[in-house]
């Protein structure tokens, strides 16, 4: 059986776990310029201290250790530290030059944290979803107030920045690519574009696709403003594995847009929402067990086949989730009419 078929049927008999926060694991080691820096880019012309996505080459052990720390708190998938890794984003360290290799390192990190796991657990399986965060320039909307036609990126400029992350991702071995956090559609459509243009010119076998999309506010909608029914059929047509939410809201005030997305998907949902509402020091203080147990009840409706936790959670989280779900049935996947 070829990564989807696998997923496809471990999908139909439970509920699969994925991790949690890689940001707010990294907080905890309190790292330092010198510590981002490394000894590789120590005179580095402009200041790199919360680049994450650059541990990946300098502080790589660090990654790992997160990493294992998920996988022994259950999840069955684990993401590469690569949200930001492309080169629109990577310009605001002036390091696009790294972007390639961030991806493929960071995938063999996770991959190599897959199979130690696994090598001390016979009979587990273990896999790597290549993370495509939405960038920080959008498509949709104009960063100028007083030119509302202006846009800072085209659609090819952020295509190609797509296409080479896809590229790093797979050359590094991802299972898995996961295009999460999407509050402009169309930045999506680019990442989705880039994925299909990737395997059309190389001719590899297609990995499966994740989408994970941001609801922002009670409004119910995207950044840019679509509804979640409107954002599903517009990115249904790369036919993912599974469509989710994920970020922004805590489970609580998620819940009836992932009730909604149950109602109307054709594909397997994914939910992983923050420890809840940061606080007035925008930190994070949702315990596992209330997680698990918002997290629990959506299980229990019927609504979901993947979950995980987003900003906040930690491998106790996940554990906590992991523990949660085995006393739920998976969502069954609907069954169409056809004409």
């Amino acid at each position: 059986m070829n990564t989807e078929q696998k997923l496809r049927k471990t999908l139909s008999e439970r509920i699969m776990i994925l991790d949690g926060a890689m940001g707010t694991m990294i907080q905890r080691y309190k790292l330092q310029e010198e510590d981002y820096r490394g000894n590789r880019f120590k005179d580095w012309h402009v200041d790199v201290k919360g680049n994450n996505d650059l541990l990946a080459l300098t502080k790589p052990e660090i990654l790992e250790e997160i990493h294992y720390q998920y996988l022994n708190a259950g999840a069955d998938i684990i993401e590469t530290n690569t949200f930001n890794a492309q080169v629109i984003s990577l310009a605001d360290y002036e390091m696009q030059s790294l972007a390639y290799e961030i991806n493929v390192e960071s995938a063999k990190l996770a991959k190599r944290a897959a199979a130690k796991y696994m090598a001390e657990h016979p009979g587990t399986e273990k896999f790597v979803a290549g993370a495509i965060g939405p960038m920080n320039k959008t498509l949709s909307l104009s960063p100028d107030v007083n030119n509302p036609g202006y846009r800072a990126a085209t659609f090819d400029e952020i295509a190609s920045a797509y296409y080479e992350q896809v590229k790093g991702l797979i050359d590094g071995g991802a299972d898995i690519l996961i295009i999460e956090t999407i509050f402009d559609t169309l930045n999506s459509k680019a990442a989705i574009y880039a994925v299909n243009k990737y395997f059309r010119d190389t001719k590899k076998e297609r990995v499966p696709v994740m989408i994970s999309g941001t609801i922002t506010d009670a409004s119910g909608r995207t950044l840019s403003g679509q509804t979640l029914e409107a954002f599903m059929i517009s990115v249904i047509h790369a036919e993912p594995l599974s469509i989710g939410l994920n970020c922004a809201l805590g489970g609580e005030q998620m819940r009836p847009y992932v009730e909604e997305l149950a109602n109307i998907a054709p594909c397997f949902i994914s939910c992983y929402p923050n420890a809840g509402l940061p606080n007035a020091m925008g930190e994070y203080d949702e315990t596992p067990e209330h997680t698990a147990s918002v997290v629990g009840e959506f299980a229990s409706q019927g609504w979901i086949n993947i979950v995980g936790g987003c900003c906040g959670t930690t491998p106790d989280h996940i554990r906590a989730i992991a523990i949660e779900m085995k006393k739920h049935q998976p969502r069954p996947l609907p069954v169409l009419e056809t004409a």
